[in-house]
């Protein structure tokens, strides 16, 4: 087992939007010492609507990861009823003269070499392996649902047209999907990187592992808000990200 340090950090910007609807926090337990939750929740729905069902979701999983027992094994129950639970409350607290709000969410729970991450819409978790890609979770939106079912001239016109389409999110009129995911053999060199699809979408994961295996987080989280806010040329989105990474710590002499 190699030995590390955790660094992580968030950054937010509320790009050329009118309100910031992003939420993003990292979140630990005295009831649960070692662990962390890192979240991004993105916010849709019209004025205010967004706002709320992302806060929502951030509340939940604070509520929630803090009462958390210290036993890896309610972990996936803890992010499932995160997902019911915040996804339930949206839908009960949507104000019917504006859009129905709804909220991705990605969280992931990390505790000594294992990690368990969750996610609906499309926000995006990366895992990353010594600069390399190890995993990245599909996005839930009517594109990739058109690739899947093999119509990839329909999927690219959808990408084009339909990018900000959900077929799965946090409070939308039916049960949404959420998918997990597992690792249980964490390393120094490793990193998470997770992220709002108004972040994501100017990067190619390249680029990505390049900037999160050569920056500590802080670093790499300033090079890519800089370099999205370029790119986005004066029309962006919202953005949030949340960085966790294993680095090795220095050998001792002796």
């Amino acid at each position: 087992m190699s030995s590390y340090k955790v660094s992580a950090c968030v950054a937010t910007h509320i790009g050329d939007r009118h309100e910031q609807q992003d939420r993003v926090a990292i979140i630990t337990s005295e009831r649960n010492p070692g662990a962390m939750l890192a979240i991004v929740a993105d916010g849709m729905g019209g004025r205010t609507g967004g706002r709320q069902a992302a806060d929502q979701v951030i509340s939940t999983a604070e509520s929630l990861f803090c009462d958390l027992s210290e036993h890896d094994s309610t972990f996936r129950e803890m992010l499932l009823h995160l997902a019911a639970e915040a996804h339930t409350v949206i839908r009960l607290t949507a104000v019917s003269s504006e859009k129905e709000p709804h909220a991705t969410v990605c969280a992931l729970i990390i505790k000594k070499q294992y990690a368990i991450w969750a996610h609906a819409g499309d926000s995006r978790l990366y895992f990353f392996r010594s600069g390399k890609l190890i995993h990245c979770t599909e996005d839930q939106t009517y594109a990739q649902q058109l690739r899947e079912e093999g119509r990839h001239e329909d999927a690219e016109i959808a990408a084009q047209r339909y990018k900000n389409i959900l077929v799965s999110a946090l409070g939308i009129n039916k049960k949404p999907k959420v998918v997990i995911g597992e690792e249980h053999s964490l390393r120094a060199g490793d990193v998470f990187l997770l992220a709002s699809d108004g972040m994501w979408a100017y990067f190619e994961d390249d680029e990505l592992a390049h900037l999160l295996n050569d920056l500590s987080p802080r670093e790499a989280s300033e090079e890519m808000m800089a370099l999205a806010r370029e790119r986005c040329e004066g029309r962006g989105d919202n953005l949030s990200l949340a960085i966790v990474k294993f680095e090795p710590t220095p050998q001792r002499r002796g």
